[in-house]
């Protein structure tokens, strides 16, 4: 969310205070070992989907968490 804050306060867009985002974690084999995949379902209510879009995605390459795991971990980034 704060990834969110800080990219929407750049592209001077303001969030909606319902909006949301859900991390669903599915964790599967791959050879051997095993492997992570996150899906970040983001929500942004009444932000033109071009728009959420580019937010969304900003937001992933500035988060902290994103830019740990990057690389690591499949990532989906989902407007719903």
């Amino acid at each position: 969310m704060s990834a969110m804050l800080l990219v929407a306060g750049r592209m001077k867009v303001a969030l909606p205070a319902d909006l949301a985002v859900d991390a669903e974690v599915d964790l599967g084999p791959t050879g051997d070992a095993y492997k992570l995949a996150v899906r970040l379902n983001v929500s942004l209510p009444g932000i033109e989907r071009e728009v959420a879009r580019r937010l969304a995605e900003s937001a992933h390459q500035v988060c902290p968490y994103s830019r740990t795991t990057r690389g690591n971990i499949d990532v989906s980034t989902n407007l719903v």
